[in-house]
């Protein structure tokens, strides 16, 4: 059995407060036995005032959260999963990237959103991620954390299953979703799916969430969760900011798997035929 923590943030427009925050939560999870920590999507920085925000982007190498957070996991001798900083990248768009954090501050894995969020809701919301962030190229699984290995996704993600059969299928025992889910889609998806995927993939699924009102006007629908492979809550907070915690027992997977063992009868999908009734 290993412990882990899920940070619940209300991620604000000035990075060195978030960063702040963020060490904060490191010592909180290491006092309250955490062998991990798990943070939102946008832990860095949440403003979507573009011009306001452009300023304060850093690269990799430079960005003063990123580095505050590998300093706190050195000190307190954990582990992070940063859901997710928004960076400068290579070009003219940014990256929205996750980083996992050994317990001696150390970079051991790096992942890029694969899917962007594109869309225009009746609320009156407008979000168009590729417009200013680059899409990743490659899916994630990292060895030998506390949670056994580590499958990385971010938020929108969670929409789409074959990402996560393909990383179950690549030995993932847990997948994080870090995210930062609108209230209405919140509301009628988030527990809906996250535990959907659990289920399909036999693993454990840990999702640290943004909640609340923040700076930049925005509503996020927090309720971050652990679901186990059976798809039952070992976590589920409220709308709040907070820290939360719950124990994961990794043999529980292979007793789940012998139940149901849809991985193992997973084929190919054929093309698909088109009849028209008559």
């Amino acid at each position: 059995m290993n412990r882990i923590a899920a940070l619940q943030a209300q991620t604000g427009i000035e990075p060195a407060l978030n960063a702040a925050g963020l060490v904060q939560a490191v010592a909180a999870a290491a006092d309250g036995g955490a062998a991990m920590l798990f943070t939102p999507e946008m832990s860095g920085l949440l403003d979507k005032d573009r011009a306001r925000a452009a300023p304060k982007l850093r690269h990799e190498a430079d960005d003063p959260v990123l580095s505050a957070v590998r300093n706190a996991a050195a000190k307190d001798g954990v582990w992070v999963h940063l859901g997710s900083l928004a960076l400068k990248g290579d070009g003219e768009r940014l990256v929205n990237r996750a980083f996992v954090i050994g317990p001696e501050g150390d970079i051991r894995a790096r992942y890029d959103k694969l899917h962007l969020f594109d869309v225009d809701l009746p609320t009156g919301e407008s979000w168009r991620e590729s417009a200013v962030y680059q899409a990743g190229k490659s899916a994630v699984v990292v060895d030998g954390t506390p949670v056994g290995r580590l499958g990385l996704t971010i938020c929108y993600d969670i929409r789409f299953p074959a990402l996560f059969a393909a990383l179950a299928e690549a030995g993932a025992e847990t997948i994080a979703v870090p995210a930062a889910f609108t209230v209405p889609t919140g509301e009628a998806h988030w527990t809906l799916l996250l535990r959907a995927r659990a289920i399909e993939a036999g693993l454990f699924v840990v999702a640290a969430a943004q909640a609340g009102r923040h700076e930049d006007g925005r509503e996020t629908y927090g309720h971050s969760l652990i679901a186990g492979p059976w798809g039952e809550l070992l976590l589920e907070m409220d709308g709040t900011p907070g820290l939360g915690f719950a124990e994961i027992n990794l043999g529980r997977i292979a007793e789940v798997r012998s139940r149901v063992p849809a991985l193992d009868h997973r084929r190919p999908i054929p093309r698909v035929e088109l009849i028209a009734a008559r």
